[in-house]
């Protein structure tokens, strides 16, 4: 990422000019921009700046929304389940490198105390200027399907637990937004109802469920499908399954992991044809190790080995991944019929409006969250906004 040397913060003014901007449901436009603090003022086709403005002068680069990551555990050698504020700092400080200017500190499936730990940091958490906005938690487990397991510690999956989930978003400070679970667990839908109720966004992950059990349980509110392909059942000819479901279930969101490695280049195609980017929102699913060197690592307390481009367990399992968010949008980029827009409706506003933070994220309108990304057409990152501040 390339930025003016000295500045690592902008004045309370900022005057972006030259750019080609993407705004919600319009061509991309040669244009300028206004912050003010740290939010959007105005969007302009041509207006000389005020005079007490910092001015950015983009040069023909696309301004596009900052990439809102709703599923990563870590990176920089920092973890969720660290229940530490230095972890969540880490996460913070690094993601804008990747293009990520706000994400969802997610959990793994671990004993009720350390899970407990993690949500209590989080309640504490206050994201800090100039770094990722952390805007919730994503509960992956413990409600999941053992045979589905993936990479998550079989000790410690529990059946749906309405107190148990009540106990936790509690501590949490009521900040668990994303809960993945298994939905053939929840055969009377009541789990599933009070969750989607009480405005969180019920996913279905590390599941065994077919596509009728999917379809029961969006009837309940189900609203999203976790790292779609992985840790689910695939597409049979007598059952189509919970990736057939994502497909024809147009209620349904679904994340997807572009590492090319999850979920092979065709199929990230075929993904891309059936369900369309107005329904994917792409994620990292990231541990720990993402932006270190290749070696050992840990995830829910299980050794890890990281090669160059994965992570997996001793048993051959992929474990989360090393993916940075600009190198799945790249990946997505390449295939046929997408564009920079299709990107920022993938990584932006998809993810924004399922977290029900479409008011102040996801795109770029005029008392929006300046969260900004500076991109050349191939998707190489010039600068990073994060709430009117420049990241390091």
């Amino acid at each position: 990422m390339r930025k003016r040397k000295g500045m690592s913060r902008l004045s309370q003014t900022t005057y972006i000019k030259n750019a080609v901007i993407f705004t919600e449901n319009d061509e991309p436009q040669k244009g300028c921009l206004l912050i003010e603090d740290s939010l959007i003022k105005a969007v302009h086709t041509e207006e000389q700046p005020p005079p007490d403005a910092a001015v950015i002068d983009a040069g023909g680069l696309n301004l596009i929304p900052g990439f809102i990551d709703g599923h990563i555990h870590g990176a920089a050698g920092a973890d969720v389940m660290d229940a530490t504020e230095q972890a969540l700092d880490t996460m913070a400080g690094v993601l804008p490198r990747e293009g990520t200017t706000s994400f969802l500190a997610t959990t793994i499936t671990q004993s009720p105390e350390q899970t407990s730990q993690a949500l209590e940091n989080v309640s504490h958490y206050t994201s800090k200027q100039g770094r990722a906005e952390m805007l919730g938690v994503h509960l992956e487990g413990p409600f999941i399907d053992t045979s589905k397991k993936g990479a998550q510690p079989e000790a410690y999956i529990m059946e749906p637990s309405i107190n148990q989930f009540d106990e936790w978003q509690t501590l949490s400070g009521n900040r668990i937004k994303t809960i993945t679970m298994a939905p053939e667990h929840d055969t009377t839908g009541e789990f599933i109802s009070y969750l989607a109720n009480s405005g969180v966004n019920v996913s279905a992950g590390h599941t065994a469920a077919g596509f009728d059990a999917i379809k029961q349980a969006v009837s309940h509110g189900l609203r999203q499908m976790t790292h779609l392909c992985n840790a689910m059942n695939g597409i049979h000819h007598r059952d189509i399954g919970a990736v057939g479901a994502a497909f024809q279930l147009e209620t349904l969101r679904a994340e997807l992991i572009a590492d090319g490695i999850h979920v092979s280049p065709e199929m990230l195609e075929l993904i891309y044809y059936n369900v369309g980017s107005d329904r994917l929102i792409l994620i990292t699913d990231a541990m720990r190790a993402k932006c270190l060197q290749p070696g050992g690592y840990e995830l829910g307390g299980q050794p890890v080995q990281v090669t160059e481009d994965r992570a997996e367990l001793e048993n051959g399992s992929l474990a989360g991944s090393i993916l940075k968010m600009i190198e799945g949008a790249r990946q997505m980029l390449q295939l046929p019929e997408t564009s920079i827009s299709s990107i920022v409706t993938m990584a932006s506003e998809n993810p924004a409006k399922q977290l029900n933070v479409f008011d102040r994220k996801g795109s770029i309108e005029p008392g929006k969250d300046a969260d900004l990304l500076l991109v050349d057409d191939n998707l190489q990152i010039h600068y990073t906004i994060c709430r009117g501040d420049i990241a390091d």
